[in-house]
């Protein structure tokens, strides 16, 4: 069998080396925004209703008109509120933003950094909104659902979100498991 190795053409290395090595950093960036959980048991109405309530909350102490989802693991809305004043367009948005952090895994802003750092390519993911304003939600270090927020700035929208994933962070912690009791320490030798 013969086989021939022609030298590459000078004008294609540096093309060539320049896509690889911008592959590498590009899927090195990927996997380091990825969240590593699993998803868990889907979030529950109640805690949907209380998670939607703190973006609320943060909405109007800051004056903003929002409309908040809340989907489960699936991307299937669990809870949805949009305040009177909030546009029209935002119920959509709001859940669509959702939608995109929990079956990526990822907040929203991550697409929306992606996409201002030059990335267009990001546009060609399926049903995948690269504005802020998306959270997976993690209770016991499992995705159970997300938050999605529209109707003010893509940074507002964030800080609703944020302020709502927040608190399934703060919820009380089981105790830890009981330490086994330390043996006294040996009697000293009697001094002489």
């Amino acid at each position: 069998m013969f086989y021939s190795r022609a030298p590459m053409k000078p004008y294609l290395r540096i093309p060539i080396v320049l896509a690889i090595l911008c592959l590498a950093f590009a899927s090195r960036n990927a996997r380091a925004q990825a969240l590593p959980n699993g998803y868990g048991q889907a979030i529950g109405v109640d805690t949907a209703r209380k998670v939607a309530a703190a973006a609320f909350a943060e909405g109007k102490k800051n004056g903003w008109n929002i409309a908040v989802a809340v989907v489960d693991t699936a991307g299937d809305l669990v809870f949805f509120e949009r305040m009177d004043a909030a546009q029209v367009a935002a119920v959509k948005v709001s859940q669509e933003k959702a939608r995109t952090a929990v079956r990526f895994k990822r907040a929203t802003k991550v697409f929306e950094e992606v996409l201002a750092g030059g990335r267009n390519a990001i546009l060609g993911l399926p049903d995948a909104v690269p504005i802020e304003g998306g959270i997976p939600l993690i209770i016991e270090g499992k995705i159970v659902g997300a938050i999605g927020v529209s109707g003010a700035t893509s940074p507002q929208d964030g800080q609703c979100a944020q302020a709502a994933a927040d608190t399934l962070g703060k919820q009380p912690t089981p105790p830890a498991p009981p330490r086994p009791a330390t043996p006294p320490a040996p009697p000293a030798p009697p001094k002489k």
